[in-house]
């Protein structure tokens, strides 16, 4: 029986290694994505001195946000990889997060780049403003404040449970 049990526990633990599936195809779109940017940024200067002031600030907004995408990927690549396959031998010293970020501080991390990037496209959409239905601009308003309070909901929540293993860790260190 204890031998199942050790088989089971090794099957469990081994998979997660299936994990690096979706991580190298994180980097792939990371790629892809890097193709699309060149692209835009490519519209861009060729268009330069045509754009409008407006046009100008619209497309740098859509450079940025993809700016913002790209690192949100690279942020969940390298963190989910980190806290749930495998510590990273030698990239320590490259990277300087690696093993801050525990799964709750990535989820804020991931919270506050949603928050960002909505933030964008909702300039984006204000900046444009003629082009939409008021009733749209107002659903899209509606999401982005969903997203800012979820967000501090989770920062709320991640400073309760530190609050929480910072207690416990002094009570298993000082026992009364």
């Amino acid at each position: 029986m204890k031998s199942l049990e050790l088989i089971v526990e090794r099957i469990i633990l081994s998979s997660r290694w299936i994990l690096v599936v979706f991580y190298l195809g994180l980097a792939a779109a990371l790629a892809l994505y890097g193709v699309s940017f060149v692209y835009k940024f490519y519209k861009v200067a060729i268009s330069v001195f045509k754009l409008e002031e407006d046009d100008m600030i619209l497309a740098m907004l859509g450079l940025i946000d993809a700016a913002l995408v790209a690192s949100l990927i690279v942020m969940v690549m390298i963190s989910s990889y980190e806290n749930f396959v495998s510590r990273f031998d030698e990239a320590d010293d490259e990277v300087s997060f690696l093993g801050k970020l525990d799964s709750g501080s990535l989820k804020i991390k991931v919270a506050s780049s949603i928050v960002a990037i909505s933030s964008i496209h909702l300039l984006q959409v204000f900046l444009n403003a003629n082009q939409y239905e008021n009733g749209k601009i107002m659903w899209l308003t509606l999401m982005h404040l969903a997203f800012v309070v979820s967000a501090l909901m989770l920062g709320y929540l991640e400073q309760i449970m530190s609050k929480a293993k910072g207690k416990d860790a002094k009570e298993i260190r000082q026992p009364e």
